[in-house]
């Protein structure tokens, strides 16, 4: 580790940073929020000590530069927004790395390191209050539907546009953030891994293939209603029990893709009563894959299994897509460094893709090459106040993450050609 690399601070500023912005239920750092605003302000106290130059863009990310000797950027990224009654950790952790990990280029490069690296604050990654997530990645990337983000509104009745004016961002203007990827040559994150695979394996650290692609659909099985008490059992046209047979099914279909992942996960029935055979089944099913050719058969098994039952049980089915996203596979020679990286920490490690969506999945979206480093979550939790990681492996994960910056900034002194 080098000397100048300070890890426990690191925690110790995470600890300072839920004294701030945590409750009894948790971090309350929801986007757009006045606690964000103050967590926003905390971020830019801990910068000023360093030569660099911090800047909001278009679209709320907040972005820290430290010139280097060449104009191609390293970008750290990470949010510093939370879920409401969330965890300590998700999205901080990813930006306080990055606050040392400048502290330490600062330090051994005199304030010139060989690449000029950049760390980025994007704006509500989660998603929390409006329903949209990656907000502040998608718009920088290009790829944020502005007139679905325009109707969003929150619980308050409060629509976004509105929300976003209210802490100087004109919504109109966000997708001019993406002249900030102008010169990125690479883009690194880290993050809990929020899953209990590295808690199953006993190991500290991980390295992240790439994020799922996502197929969602709503399945609504028709039947038709019949008094519960007349209608004989082979008579019966029962929406419902077609549905329940999806539930088995779909673990089987996840088994034989290999690490795809299936979950229904709403039922809801019409008429709704216990004097009736339910007449219309609606679930929803969410499907997720690393490869795109499996996550494809995953929903072409899907809805044959679907059409199969409905038939069994003299019903018919529809479906309707609700949301999709690519899988967005990470830079095959980043991913090496940082196999490379968490080997030289802990001598361990686990390659695996990562369920949940982040802003890295903007950014190879882009076309920057990109890759993620897990660090073990405890009990395999996170959005919750009881998510944590052991403070051996949070420090771990700060010295991996620095190793990963140092072997990708040499990476890019090679000349790799990127964009």
């Amino acid at each position: 580790m080098s000397t100048f690399l300070n890890p426990k601070r690191t925690v110790a500023e995470l600890k300072e940073l839920r004294a701030l912005t945590d409750d009894k239920n948790g971090a309350q750092r929801v986007a757009f929020t006045p606690v964000w605003v103050k967590t926003r302000a905390w971020l830019r106290s801990k910068l000023e000590a360093l030569p660099v130059e911090t800047h909001v863009d278009e679209a709320g990310n907040l972005w820290s530069t430290l010139r280097g000797e060449s104009e191609k950027c390293l970008l750290i990224g990470g949010h510093m927004d939370s879920v409401p009654n969330g965890g300590w950790l998700d999205g901080c952790l990813n930006v306080l790395a990055g606050v040392e990990i400048l502290r330490r280029l600062n330090a051994q490069y005199h304030g010139k390191p060989p690449v000029t690296v950049r760390l980025v604050d994007w704006a509500d990654e989660e998603g929390a209050r409006f329903g949209k997530s990656l907000f502040g990645s998608s718009a920088c990337s290009g790829n944020l539907d502005m007139n679905e983000a325009r109707g969003l509104v929150d619980k308050q009745g409060i629509k976004l546009p509105d929300a976003l004016k209210n802490v100087g961002i004109d919504f109109e203007r966000v997708k001019d953030s993406g002249k900030e990827l102008k010169n990125a040559a690479a883009y690194i994150e880290l993050h809990i891994e929020q899953g209990p695979v590295l808690l199953d394996l006993d190991l500290p650290l991980g390295a992240v293939l790439g994020t799922f692609g996502v197929e969602r659909h709503a399945i609504t099985f028709h039947g038709q209603a019949a008094h519960s008490g007349s209608t004989p059992m082979n008579r019966r046209k029962d929406a419902f029990l077609a549905a329940a047979k999806m539930s088995p099914e779909i673990y089987q279909i996840a088994a034989r893709s290999g690490n795809g992942v299936c979950t229904i996960g709403s039922c809801t029935t019409k008429p709704g009563i216990v004097t009736s055979v339910v007449e219309e089944c609606r679930i929803t099913l969410d499907q997720r894959h690393l490869d795109s050719k499996k996550l494809a058969t995953m929903l072409a098994e899907a809805k044959a299994a679907s059409e199969k039952f409905a038939k069994e049980g003299n019903v018919r089915v529809s479906w309707e897509r609700l949301w999709q996203i690519a899988p967005r596979p990470f830079n095959d020679d980043l991913i090496a460094l940082c196999d490379e990286s968490i080997r030289e920490t802990c001598g361990k490690v686990h390659r695996l893709p990562s369920g949940p969506l982040h802003d890295a999945a903007e950014v190879a979206a882009a076309g920057v090459p990109t890759v993620m480093m897990f660090v073990q979550s405890l009990h395999g939790i996170s959005h919750n106040k009881i998510e944590d990681t052991k403070e051996e492996h949070l420090e771990l994960c700060v010295t991996a993450f620095d190793k990963l910056a140092e072997k990708t900034m040499t990476w890019l002194r090679k000349g790799v050609k990127t964009n």
